[in-house]
């Protein structure tokens, strides 16, 4: 190490030093899931494995017999994912807390098992089918549960944390130790446990120099990056610099010199995104790349093809519910606030053009027309008491059934803003209008990670779920999407 370090910036980088070596043990973001998800099918199967071997006579351990019953084994797989994702057994930061993670995954268990035991055909016909009952559900909870609380113990161990060394301790850098450091020592974050650890800064401003921000040290100068790697060993180093293009060339030397030792290099846009699920539009800069899907893959027609089917077979369904629920709804509305039915209001669509959105009435009658366009606030005066029941189960959204069927939104989108509101905010908040770069959709990522809008604020955290969303658009993040919803709907998150 250079004698040009302080003896205060020698602390820090001896502790981390001291562990360089447990930077092997690592792991990714990605592979925390992947280990949870094989964990769990693997106790789950095993334990269906093992009770049919022991009460169905007719069912011998044979590898000829497993295999011909291999959709006992596959039903309980695709069972366990789909109340997983509902049930968000696959959350990172509820993961890594023993008691919370063994909770939430055990009941899930519990309530698959016995699902799954209720399907005829399909699942083992065993003659002692009340011991079944209890024990494949018992076997099933008391092994994910106590798998759990062994990924909890261990794998969320600061050993298995990947380490990162961030260059540039300026808001970029800050916004980023804020969504991951704080989390390793308080509760509440909800990007705990996603394994990231910012171990120091690198900057280059004399006034930093020994400084701690976010509760991270400050190690040195560019100058003294490649020693730092060397001593530090990180997973990654990440570049915190929003206008990339203005870097200097000493230091986008050493950031290639520590490439060359094999330490992969990242953006901190990049792994904002992947940790938060979110496009920090801020420190985007001029590099359109962080906010557009600068390239498709070649199946990504097809989807937009799939999609737009789905829409029209759910819309479809939905608009029959419509009919059905029309009578309740204004039976209720003229109880509560005599007036029109239906509500219909101007928002932006695909390409910022307008369209006319259609929804049941849920406030008084011309609520605006005395303060114009303004936010729904908690608890609005202006909701009936019929329509505070709408909006909780989302019951008001249904005849926009009508609007995706008609092709001018879609099941799933950024949801569709106001004319007044989109001018306002296009003027404050970089990037505002790549929204309309997808169809306006009536659930979206948005809806299901972030709380109802009420303020300037909550629509720039708005928008960057949304544009996480047209990025990486595809039918496993449909998916999820639609499973939150639903988990939503259920739970009366509506407002």
């Amino acid at each position: 190490m250079e004698s040009t370090f302080s003896e205060q910036t020698d602390k820090h980088v001896s502790k981390f030093a001291i562990n360089a070596g447990s930077s092997q043990l690592t792991l990714r973001f990605s592979e925390r899931k992947l280990l949870l998800a094989v964990g769990d099918l693997i106790i789950l199967n095993l334990a269906l494995l093992m009770l049919a071997g022991q009460y169905n006579s007719r069912f011998e351990l044979a590898w000829a017999n497993i295999w011909d019953r291999a959709y006992w084994f596959l039903l309980i797989s695709v069972m366990w994912l789909l109340m997983g994702s509902l049930f968000g057994v696959y959350d990172l930061a509820r993961a890594a807390s023993p008691l919370r993670s063994a909770w939430v995954a055990g009941r899930t268990a519990l309530l698959t098992s016995g699902l799954y035991l209720l399907i005829p055909y399909l699942t083992p016909a065993l003659p002692t089918r009340r011991i079944y009952l209890f024990a494949f559900p018992l076997l099933a909870t008391v092994g994910i549960s106590l798998w759990r609380l062994l990924y909890a113990t261990v794998f969320a161990h600061p050993g298995f944390r990947q380490r990162a060394l961030v260059v540039g301790a300026g808001t970029s850098g800050n916004l980023l130790a804020e969504a991951i450091h704080s989390s390793q020592d308080g509760p509440g974050n909800p990007y705990e446990g996603t394994g990231y650890e910012i171990v120091g800064f690198v900057d280059d401003a004399p006034e930093k120099q020994n400084a701690v921000l976010a509760g991270i040290p400050v190690l040195g100068t560019s100058e003294h990056l490649l020693d730092l790697v060397k001593v530090i060993q990180p997973y990654e180093v990440v570049l915190a610099i929003t206008h990339r293009d203005r870097i200097r060339p000493e230091l986008f030397q050493a950031v290639m010199d520590c490439r060359e030792l094999g330490v992969p290099i990242t953006t901190m846009t990049d792994l904002y995104e992947l940790v938060t699920g979110r496009v920090p539009v801020q420190h985007a800069g001029n590099n359109l790349d962080v906010v557009l899907p600068v390239r498709r893959p070649a199946s990504f027609r097809v989807y937009l093809v799939l999609h737009r089917l789905l829409d029209i077979l759910v819309a479809s369904v939905g608009c029959l519910f419509l009919l059905a629920v029309i009578p309740a709804v204004w039976l209720a509305n003229r109880l509560s606030d005599p007036g029109d039915l239906f509500y219909r209001q101007e928002r932006v669509r695909l390409g910022g053009k307008p369209f006319q959105v259609l929804k049941f009435r849920s406030m008084i009658m011309d609520a605006e027309k005395h303060t114009g366009a303004v936010w729904a606030g908690e608890d609005d005066s202006r909701v009936t008491p019929a329509g505070r029941f709408f909006r909780k189960t989302r019951l008001d959204e249904v005849p926009q059934f009508w609007n995706i069927l008609k092709g001018d939104m879609s099941l799933i989108g950024p949801r569709p803003e106001r004319p007044f509101f989109v001018q306002q905010l296009a003027q404050t908040i970089p990037f505002y209008r790549v929204r309309h770069a997808a169809k306006p959709g009536l659930t979206g990522w948005a809806q299901v990670k972030y709380r109802y809008g009420a303020s300037e604020a909550d629509a720039l955290i708005k928008l960057e779920y949304d544009l996480y969303y047209i990025k990486n658009q595809s039918a496993f993040l449909d998916l999820e999407i639609l499973i939150k919803t639903i988990q939503v709907v259920l739970g009366f998150k509506g407002r």
